[in-house]
């Protein structure tokens, strides 16, 4: 049988399927991308670093012909779904754009799923469900809703989908993971994040400043209720966020149907500015920033609590911010301008 893997030449499928791979050498898989923020070179670096040819479908998950035929084809039985939209900032000025790929494209790949009898999914799921937190770390009990951005929405609406589908198809196992902020890249500096156009994130950003692509970091506030006034977040390296899906992926069947949200993170929260020193620190290069305005759809303070991960996965992140900023200054020294 084969696992389906949506957006697969993206920054964390890329990354999952090394893991994967490395951890389950005999597994089939298959990828479905339509390289619209991601690269084709991305995952002909993940053959060469797992030694074996991985098949790649340029496709869009709104194409149910093309995934119903694939979930045949290729005897599927485990899809895990990264395909979408991902930037906070970007949906706020782009909604429709995120609703119609991320909402609108996962109920097409779930209706596909149920008209061949695929009932094992592992979803891409964000800690951005839980909105504004009222208390810190978040657990999986917390409260969803409320959420500032249309990014977030998205994911709250997916995962609602996802609960829905469960209770109307008993047999049917859903495993939403909520990552908190992957950061860093494969030890080999092979693969890497590599976004497009402006990097919405912090991370790449960074990166960029130190190679020379960019010449300044905007710091979105400073003014947050947090150890220095700027932005908190659990970042979690992406490797051990590649992990937990290899770990998710193994464990399907003893966890059994029915909807299950986990909460992927490290458990820690670091400033942006915590970030720039440790980057400095681990690149040995002068990150030049400035601060602006806060940006639209932000909360102050977000990090996870770990628990169920530990008892339902048997996992949980190894890699510290030394390693993250290390990395991911690797990746981008030797890929200064990305895959391209």
């Amino acid at each position: 049988m084969t696992t389906l893997i949506t957006g697969g030449c993206g920054y964390i499928g890329s990354h999952t399927l090394v893991n994967l791979l490395e951890q389950q050498p005999q597994r089939d898989v298959l990828v479905l991308d339509n390289l619209s923020n991601s690269s084709e070179t991305a995952l002909q670096r993940v053959s060469e670093l797992v030694g074996r040819p991985i098949e790649l479908v340029v496709g869009d998950i709104r194409d149910k012909d093309t995934l119903t035929r694939l979930l045949k084809q290729n005897q599927v039985d485990t899809v895990i779904h990264f395909a979408g939209l991902k930037a906070v900032g970007e949906s706020v000025n782009q909604p429709l754009d995120y609703y119609s790929n991320n909402v609108y494209g996962s109920l097409v790949l779930l209706e596909a799923m149920q008209e061949v009898g695929v009932n094992k999914l592992i979803f891409s799921s964000s800690a951005t469900v839980y909105g504004t937190p009222k208390q810190l770390p978040i657990t999986e009990q917390a409260p969803t809703g409320g959420i500032m951005n249309p990014y977030g929405r998205t994911k709250w609406h997916i995962e609602h989908i996802l609960q829905d589908v469960c209770t109307a198809i008993p047999d049917f196992t859903a495993i939403s993971l909520r990552y908190f902020n992957p950061v860093g890249a494969h030890s080999s500096g092979r693969i890497g994040e590599d976004p497009k156009d402006t990097p919405n994130n912090l991370m790449p950003y960074i990166t960029q400043v130190a190679v020379g692509r960019r010449p300044r970091l905007t710091v979105f506030g400073d003014d947050y209720d947090t150890i220095d006034g700027t932005g908190v977040r659990d970042y979690i390296h992406v490797m051990d966020l590649a992990a937990g899906h290899s770990a998710a992926l193994e464990r399907l069947s003893q966890i059994g149907a029915g909807f299950h949200a986990i909460n992927l993170g490290t458990g820690r929260g670091y400033s942006v500015l915590e970030i720039i020193r440790a980057f400095e620190a681990a690149s040995g290069q002068r990150i030049d920033y400035g601060i602006g305005p806060r940006r639209s759809g932000d909360i102050a303070s977000c990090y996870a609590a770990n628990d169920k991960a530990r008892q339902l996965l048997n996992w949980q992140a190894t890699r510290g911010l030394d390693e993250m900023c290390t990395d991911a200054w690797h990746w981008q020294q030797n890929n200064p301008n990305g895959y391209t």
